[in-house]
């Protein structure tokens, strides 16, 4: 089969090349994949991959073997998944318990869109806890991850703030429930009782000082790829007894199968709207990639198997 393989090129990142089709393990289903979409965190691993490891995390398709161990969707059904690795691919060898049915009025485009930014957005409202009347700040928010706390926080009763550094991306946002754009986080207006961070570097030190006291911030990336310093004495000048919170997606008490249902059912009934800004081929996946990179896309890139 056809598949997308790490070349270590930062010009080109990925070419298609030939690879043998997975054997799925028992608790596995083999899905031929209709379409996948690229994230951020995957285009930086392509900068140093692993011998052998294949990239690609988020599908959608079609399940052409179910698991021999008869879990996860009986007989042919159309689905989204959330592999591990290896799913910019022809076929790809999917957990049963990382996967979710696909009603007929959510399309291959939408499923694809869906599960590393949307299971990341949900369950990191769940880590900030109640949302109902409290104000939110959530930086990085143009990306695929911002577009669903955005919109999932509003509906959920946040007053949310948007950090985006285009008017064009905030205009979106603002459609999606967001009360408020700035485009630089020195011009959020605290005091904050959620601080959402994805940028690191010094952006981590200013929005912290937007934070309400006794308020939480939960770090869940480091887009600038800068370190961060905080200082401690920083802390009573505003946010005293905050709480600063790693998290990752993966740590989480329910299921990804029954969070990525979650995320179908909101989709189906129309209350979540994957951002998809650029759909593709997947020949010209090296090109997204980079596109990806410089951030000249808003949202989530999709790639089509033709």
């Amino acid at each position: 089969m056809k598949a997308l393989i790490p070349t270590g090129d930062p010009a080109e990142p990925v070419v298609l090349a030939d690879v043998p089709e997975p054997v799925p393990r028992a608790n596995e289903a083999l899905v031929k994949v209709e379409a996948f979409s690229a994230n951020r965190g995957e285009m930086f691993k392509l900068e140093a991959p692993a011998p052998g490891e294949r990239p690609g995390k988020d599908i959608a398709g079609l399940v052409v073997q179910p698991a021999a161990d008869g879990s996860g969707p009986a007989g042919i059904a159309r689905v989204v998944g959330h592999p591990m690795a290896g799913g910019w691919a022809e076929f790809a060898a999917v957990p049963a318990d990382a996967l979710a049915v696909l009603p007929d009025t959510v399309s291959a485009l939408q499923g694809a869109a869906l599960p590393l930014a949307g299971l990341t957005a949900l369950r990191l409202l769940r880590t900030a806890g109640p949302v109902l009347g409290r104000r939110l700040l959530v930086t990085g928010a143009s990306g695929g991850v911002g577009h669903f706390v955005t919109e999932l926080a509003a509906a959920a009763g946040a007053e949310v703030t948007a950090v985006t550094r285009d008017a064009v991306r905030g205009a979106r946002l603002t459609e999606l429930g967001a009360a408020a754009i700035v485009h630089d986080p020195a011009d959020a207006r605290g005091r904050y009782d959620i601080v959402l961070e994805s940028t690191g570097g010094e952006t981590l030190p200013v929005v912290l000082a937007r934070l309400a006291k006794r308020g939480t911030l939960v770090w869940f990336g480091q887009a600038s790829r800068t370190p961060a310093t905080l200082d401690f004495f920083d802390f009573f000048d505003g946010p005293e007894s905050a709480v600063i919170r790693h998290f990752h997606y993966l740590d989480a008490d329910t299921g990804l199968g029954d969070d990525l249902a979650a995320l179908v059912r909101l989709t189906a009934e129309g209350r979540l709207h994957p951002e998809i800004g650029r759909v593709a081929d997947w020949a010209d996946t090296a090109t997204v990639l980079t596109d990806l990179r410089d951030r000249r896309i808003r949202g989530k890139a999709v790639l089509t198997l033709s």
